[in-house]
């Protein structure tokens, strides 16, 4: 059955991708909606046109994609390139191309489908950029702290992590020992509260034999397991007094003794410690010697909870269920709107560690489908008595983003805050609308 030309342009005009068609001499003779939305052109600006002048691509002068399935035979595929829109600006695309041919098989012309990918680009661009050395953030105060780790490299001076429970402070720590002049040497990690008291010392520093009951033989402790390198000592603040004093001892001379011996042993390590208590506090009570803190804390790095760093979340998110679509062997690529809301507006005591849990939870219990529903997401994310003000926040715009904000706004309002339709009607995508809802401070 021959379908005529009315239905193949209702057809064409109805597909979600850009479609263009030009003659044998390259002038453009159709152009469908979505092709508008996407350049920023209206068909009859440019309905006659060459479409290496409407288009400018660097692919128009050296490889044109209906040249090159001319030439081949054969139509092109998910070939990505620029074009330039309307107003000037660069825009990725990933396009389809064919030669068209008339009833005796001569060419009359070409036929391009093509998509936006700028969101799959700004992704792309955010997930290297928000990978440091296995630590995820694109946030400013995570950027702060991956150049700082950058500026330290060439010294051997200790380093101090503070931050909340689950805020990833080993990850910073590993950072920091990676991208070190030590990092061909040993690394060694200790969690100074997982051992009693009696024992740390002899984990530390080592022992001889004899030393306690169940020192069977001489045992070298971390500290010379790490010479020549890194240890990492993590719930450093725990550690009792008394232990403090030697670790101190290492710091300022480099020196120490096993467990039960009197010969003095020399090290070179470079400490790297970590908490997650208020410092003052213990400083205060005494807990933690004031001598030792100053001397640990050389180069101190504060991580922040993820609640201050929410810039992170959806990086985050993308890294977790990359990681369980590899574990677990299914992929799971995204998660729907009204689960990424009640994600975004979690207060997430538990920080990073908390958020992994949960995505983990809700990936395990996601079957037959590419996408978590709010429904899989543990009780206490759905049931968050978390509330927010709706509006925009006290910001400060240029004129052409009060504008935008407004157009925003109105958009989210007159569409029940459904996200996916505002973005729709935008022709975004929708972390690109995410994404400028935080740039204006629009919280639902």
């Amino acid at each position: 059955m021959k379908i005529d030309d009315n239905l193949k342009d209702h057809i064409l005009e109805s597909i979600g991708e850009g479609v263009f068609t030009v003659d044998k001499n390259f002038r453009i003779n159709f152009f469908n909606k979505a092709a508008e939305r996407i350049t920023g052109y209206q068909r009859q600006e440019i309905i006659g046109k060459f479409c290496k002048h409407v288009f400018r691509s660097k692919l128009c002068y050296t490889d044109c994609p209906i040249a090159l399935a001319l030439r081949s035979g054969k139509s092109i595929y998910d070939f990505e390139s620029h074009i330039q829109t309307k107003t000037g600006s660069a825009k990725p695309i990933k396009l389809n191309s064919a030669v068209l041919y008339d009833e005796t098989a001569d060419p009359q012309g070409g036929i391009i489908s093509f998509r936006d990918i700028s969101e799959l680009a700004a992704l792309k661009s955010m997930d290297s950029e928000s990978k440091f050395h296995g630590v995820i953030g694109h946030s400013k105060p995570m950027r702060e702290i991956f150049e700082l780790i950058k500026e330290i490299a060439e010294s051997n001076a200790p380093v101090f992590i503070h931050g909340e429970s689950g805020t990833g402070k080993e990850m910073i720590a590993n950072a920091v020992q990676i991208t070190s002049e030590r990092k061909g040497g040993p690394y060694i990690k200790v969690n100074c509260s997982v051992f009693p008291s009696n024992l740390l010392g002899s984990e530390l520093f080592g022992h001889v034999k004899g030393a306690f009951t169940d020192a069977i033989k001489d045992r070298p402790g971390r500290f010379e397991v790490a010479d020549k390198g890194t240890i990492f000592l993590d719930e450093v603040a725990e550690m009792p007094l008394q232990m403090q004093l030697q670790l101190l001892r290492v710091l300022q001379e480099g020196s120490f003794e096993r467990v039960g011996e009197s010969t003095t042993r020399k090290v070179d390590v470079r400490v790297i410690s970590a908490t997650n208590i208020n410092t003052e506090e213990a400083l205060k009570k005494g807990t933690l010697r004031e001598d030792l803190f100053y001397r640990l804390s050389v180069i101190p790095i504060e991580v922040p909870p993820l609640r201050k760093r929410m810039d992170d979340l959806i990086p985050l998110v993308k890294y977790f269920l990359d990681k369980f679509s590899a574990m677990y062997k299914k992929e799971i690529t995204d998660i729907d709107d009204r689960a990424m809301d009640l994600l975004q507006n979690y207060n997430w005591p538990g920080n990073v560690r908390e958020l992994e849990n949960v995505l983990e939870y809700s990936f395990v219990r996601t079957n037959n489908s590419n996408i978590i529903e709010a429904s899989k997401l543990p009780s206490n994310i759905r049931e968050s008595k978390n509330t927010y003000s709706f509006g925009i926040k006290e910001k400060h715009f240029h004129p052409s983003d009060d504008e935008e904000a407004a157009q925003l706004l109105t958009l989210l309002e007159k569409n029940h805050w459904n996200k996916t339709q505002v973005a729709k009607i935008m022709g975004i995508g929708r972390t690109t609308l995410w994404r400028k809802m935080k740039k204006y401070g629009v919280d639902e």
